[in-house]
């Protein structure tokens, strides 16, 4: 695609902040296993954090294009710092749409900056991809809710300043109609989480989120009651779009240090690049990068339009993880003997992506969306 002079200068700052302040140290900030606060807030400085939200909350105000492109810059240079701003335009987006103004005033500008990491939880211990059958209980009480139950494989469960949490307000039989959503500040009573010992995506971190009768105010309910499922959902679309950017940008990296190592290792007398069993298999990681960014861009170029785009962020989701993973491993492979060491990011991309495999949709579920979106409820009948 062509880009405009403003969407190239940023990108130019995105590139350049991803290479020297993002790339050298991805493998210690695993080692340490902290999420760097100080990192997320000079990101936010730069515009990194919301760029595609209002001005008025510390946004840009760019298109979902451009916040693509950027999402994949800074995944470049440390996959998993980049889930940051990813959460921050979906989480922000929900909050401005269906949270009250206090509530958006307060916390959407202190996202930008990066002063506040806000945490989805969805997924509960019985099941995730059917997160219409919810079982955490917000019961009314006076003026509010008061919350019970827990979530489950949470990203940012420990690293949250506050969560965007999905509860049953209404029957079981109500389905995703008796699903309310609310936003609950991080050290709000009754509220508790855990980290768990995850492959990848250390940084980020996983875990539970407990409930023991948390009070909720009704002002801190998002939307409609028994209407916050459908309401908030509408903004996967984007984020999977996202996802699949961020792992165009990590096995890209990949790709161009395993480049760089077959022009200089040589055998028989001659690079390893000049060896089509070395060249070929990297010529098809670069062409699927290729073709699965341009359809991440392509579906980020219908959701500015105002144009349905369901079906190709499913497409996006599954297909980012699964083919980045692939490429990341040949990568490796590569690199031989060298590869097989966690000397080199190889090891760590192929754990963080495959983490993607699994969160956020899997790719059964992103499949089962595009054939309902295709051929409508027959898909789902069995």
């Amino acid at each position: 695609m062509v880009l405009t002079e403003d969407q190239r200068a940023l990108l130019e700052t995105a590139q350049r902040f991803s290479r020297e302040r993002l790339l050298p140290h991805y493998q210690q900030r695993e080692r340490e296993g902290v999420l760097d606060r100080a990192l997320i807030a000079e990101m936010g400085a730069l515009g990194f954090l919301g760029m595609d939200l209002p001005e008025r909350y510390g946004g840009l105000g760019v298109d979902s294009v451009t916040t693509g492109l950027v999402a994949e810059a800074l995944a470049y240079g440390d996959f998993n710092i980049s889930a940051v701003p990813v959460g921050i335009s979906l989480n922000a987006a929900i909050l401005i749409r269906h949270a009250q103004p206090a509530v958006v005033e307060e916390w959407v500008p202190r996202m930008t900056r990066g002063e506040a990491i806000v945490a989805i939880c969805l997924t509960e211990p019985r099941g995730g991809s059917d997160a219409s059958n919810l079982q955490l209980k917000a019961r009314r009480d006076g003026d509010g809710y008061v919350i019970s139950g827990e979530k489950t494989s949470i990203t940012f469960a420990d690293r949250a300043d506050a969560y965007l949490v999905f509860a049953r307000t209404g029957k079981p039989e109500d389905g995703a109609r008796g699903v309310s959503a609310f936003f609950i500040p991080a050290g709000t009573p009754g509220l508790s989480a855990t980290h768990f010992d995850d492959v990848g995506s250390i940084i980020v971190g996983r875990g539970s989120v407990f409930f023991d009768d948390v009070r909720v105010p009704e002002s801190h309910r998002l939307g409609d009651e028994g209407k916050g499922f459908t309401q908030v959902m509408q903004g996967f679309d984007y984020s999977r779009a996202l996802i699949g950017l961020q792992c165009c940008g990590a096995a890209q990296a990949s790709l161009d240090e395993a480049w760089a190592y077959a022009r200089e290792r040589e055998a028989f007398g001659r690079p390893i690049g000049q060896f089509q069993g070395v060249s070929f298999p990297l010529s098809e990681g670069e062409s699927q990068i290729a073709a699965i960014r341009q359809l991440c861009l392509h579906t980020l170029a219908l959701r500015d339009a105002g144009q349905p785009h369901t079906a190709e962020a499913a497409m996006c989701k599954w297909m980012g993880p699964r083919h980045a993973f692939d490429i990341i491993h040949q990568c490796l492979l590569t690199m031989g003997h060298y590869g097989w060491t966690k000397e080199t990011p190889h090891q760590q991309r192929l754990r963080d992506v495959m983490g993607l495999e699994i969160g956020d949709g899997t790719a059964g579920i992103m499949k089962l969306i595009i054939a309902r979106e295709k051929i409508g409820k027959v898909a789902v009948q069995y």
